[in-house]
C-alpha cells in the first residue's frame, strides 16, 4: 500500500516537528537551590530533561530575597553599614554551594560573581541612606543580586555536570514599564528581547539559566516583578518562547487537596483546569503565583507542578481540560489577614450608578476588592491589601456608614461543576454549621464556593471540610475492606 504524502499531511507533519522543537521551561523556586545538596538535585533534574530542550528559570536561594530586602529598610533608616553586615550569611551560602560543588574553573568564576555582588551592595545601600535616589528603584537594584547570582551559580553547577548551560541576564528578556517593585510586562518587546537572546543558544543545544522576578524598562533600568514573580517570569519567558510546558519545580508534589501545614493528610490533585488553578492561586494556595497562569492561558500552554525532592512523582498538569470529578471538590483554599467592609446606603435602593461609584474608590487607591455579596442597600466586600484602608473609608463614609470587620479569612472550596452539583453547598455549611459565616459567594462562577469566617476558625474548617470531601470517603472504603476480610 502506498503512503501519498498529501499538502495536508505536510502541514501535519511540520506541526508535529515544531511541537516536538518547542522549549520546555522549568522553573525551579528558592526551596530548591537552598543548598549545596538541593543544587545537585535541581542538576539531575535537567540533567534528565535535556532532550526537551529545557529553559531553566531560577529564584534566589530560600530566605535571601527577605535578606536583601531587610538591609535595603535598615539602609533607608540611616544604618548602611549595619545593613551590608546583615548580608555576611547570604555570600557565605552561596561560596558553600560553589566550594562544595565546582572544580577550579567554575568555581573562580562563581567566586567572582559573589565577590561582586560583595562589593556593589554596600554602595547602592549607602545611596538607600543617603536617599541619592528613589527608594523603590534602589530596593529593586539590591533585590535582584539573588536571582542573579542564584542563576550564575546554577549555570556553572549545570556546567559542572557536563551540561552546556549559559547564564543569561533576565534583564536583557523581560521588558516592563517602570512601576518599581511590582512592574508589569511589555509583552511585544518582551517576546522580541526573549527570541533574540534565547533562541540562538537553543539552535546550538545550549541550556539556558535565567533568574526569575528580575526585569528592565526599555531603557535598562532594573525592575522586579513583585513577590513569587519568578513564577510569572517562567509564564513570561514560556508564552514570549512558544513553549510546550512550563514545568514549576517546588518543594511538595503537585497543587494539594488543602494547605499540607493544616492538612497534614492532603494528598495531590492530579488535574486542574486553567480556571481551577486561577481561583486556588488567587485565594491562598503557594504553589503557583497567581499571574502565572494567564500568560499560559492565552497560549494554551500546560503548566506542570513538580516536586524537586521526588522529580519521579507525576505532579499536577495545568491545563485547558475542565474535567469533573465524581466528587467535584478538588481542592480548599484559604486566605487570613482578610478585611470585610459594610456599606449601608439608602441610597442604592432602585439607584443606579452606586456601584460604579463605589468600586471608584477603590480603583483610585488600587486596592483589589475580592469577594462581594450585595443586597437591597448594602454592600459587603473583602480586602486583603489595607495599606489604603484610611483614605478608603474616607470616602466611602460620603457615599453611606461603613462597619469594618478586621481578622477575617476567605475560605474557597474549588471543584469543576460546584455551581450545578445538587447538595455541595448543603454539606459544605453542615459540615461548618456551628461556625458562623459572615459573607457567602456562590453563583458567580461555576468552579467554586467562597466564604468568610473568623481568623481564628479558618484552619478548623479547612480540616473539617477536607474530613468531609476527601477523608471520609476514604474513611469508608477502608471500613468496607475490612469488612469484606
Amino acid at each position: 500500500m502506498s503512503f501519498e504524502f498529501s499538502a495536508q499531511n505536510s502541514k501535519l507533519f511540520n506541526g508535529l516537528t515544531l511541537v516536538a522543537h518547542r522549549p520546555t521551561i522549568m522553573k525551579f523556586g528558592g526551596t530548591s537551590v537552598e543548598d549545596a545538596t538541593a543544587f545537585e538535585r535541581v542538576a539531575r533534574v535537567v540533567s534528565s530533561h535535556q532532550n526537551s530542550r529545557p529553559v531553566v528559570i531560577v529564584s534566589a536561594m530560600s530566605r535571601v530575597t527577605d535578606t536583601l530586602l531587610n538591609a535595603v529598610q535598615i539602609a533607608a533608616e540611616g544604618a548602611s553599614e549595619e545593613a551590608a553586615h546583615t548580608l555576611e550569611a547570604n555570600w557565605t551560602r552561596h561560596l558553600a554551594v560553589a566550594e562544595n560543588l565546582l572544580s577550579a574553573d567554575n568555581k573562580d568564576a562563581a567566586a567572582a560573581a559573589i565577590d561582586g555582588a560583595r562589593r556593589e551592595i554596600p554602595a547602592l545601600l549607602a545611596s538607600v541612606a543617603t536617599h541619592a535616589m528613589p527608594l523603590r528603584v534602589l530596593q529593586d537594584v539590591v533585590v535582584a543580586y539573588g536571582e542573579r547570582l542564584s542563576a550564575m551559580v546554577l549555570a556553572a553547577v549545570l556546567r559542572e555536570c557536563g551540561l552546556p548551560a549559559q547564564y543569561v541576564d533576565a534583564r536583557r528578556c523581560i521588558i516592563t514599564d517602570a512601576r518599581h517593585g511590582s512592574a508589569a510586562p511589555l509583552f511585544e518587546d518582551t517576546t522580541t528581547r526573549t527570541r533574540r537572546e534565547i533562541e540562538p543558544l537553543l539552535q546550538s543545544s545550549k541550556i539556558p539559566v535565567l533568574g526569575g522576578f528580575i526585569a528592565a524598562t526599555a531603557d535598562g533600568a532594573t525592575t522586579t516583578l513583585g513577590r513569587g514573580g519568578s513564577d510569572y517570569s517562567a509564564a513570561i519567558i514560556g508564552t514570549a518562547l512558544g513553549a510546550r510546558e512550563i514545568q514549576i519545580w517546588t518543594d511538595v508534589t503537585g497543587v494539594l487537596t488543602a494547605d499540607p501545614r493544616v492538612v497534614p493528610e492532603a494528598c495531590t490533585v492530579a488535574r486542574l483546569s486553567y480556571d481551577e488553578a486561577a481561583e486556588l492561586a488567587y485565594f491562598g494556595a503557594k504553589v503557583l503565583h497567581p499571574k502565572t497562569i494567564q500568560p499560559a492561558v492565552e497560549q494554551n500552554i500546560p503548566v506542570r507542578i513538580c516536586n524537586s525532592r521526588a522529580p519521579d512523582e507525576f505532579g499536577t498538569l495545568v491545563d485547558a481540560v475542565n474535567e469533573a470529578t465524581p466528587r467535584t471538590v478538588k481542592s480548599i483554599a484559604h486566605k487570613t489577614g482578610v478585611t470585610i467592609l459594610r456599606i449601608n446606603s439608602a441610597r442604592m435602593l432602585g439607584a443606579y450608578g452606586f456601584l460604579r461609584a463605589l468600586f471608584e474608590v477603590f480603583e483610585r487607591h488600587r486596592t483589589v476588592v475580592d469577594v462581594v455579596t450585595t443586597s437591597e442597600v448594602s454592600v459587603s466586600l473583602s480586602l486583603e491589601d489595607t495599606s489604603a484602608l484610611p483614605s478608603i473609608l474616607h470616602e466611602l463614609r460620603e457615599i453611606g456608614t461603613v462597619e469594618v470587620e478586621p481578622n477575617r479569612a476567605i475560605v474557597c472550596v474549588i471543584g469543576e461543576g460546584i455551581r450545578g452539583t445538587p447538595g455541595i453547598a448543603g454539606e459544605v455549611f453542615n459540615t461548618i454549621r456551628d461556625i458562623n459565616v459572615s459573607l457567602i459567594s456562590l453563583g458567580a462562577s461555576s468552579i467554586n464556593l467562597t466564604f468568610v469566617v473568623a481568623e481564628e476558625r479558618a484552619q478548623e474548617v479547612v480540616r473539617r471540610l477536607h474530613h468531609t470531601f476527601f477523608e471520609r470517603e476514604e474513611d469508608q472504603r477502608t471500613r468496607n475492606t475490612e469488612h469484606e476480610r
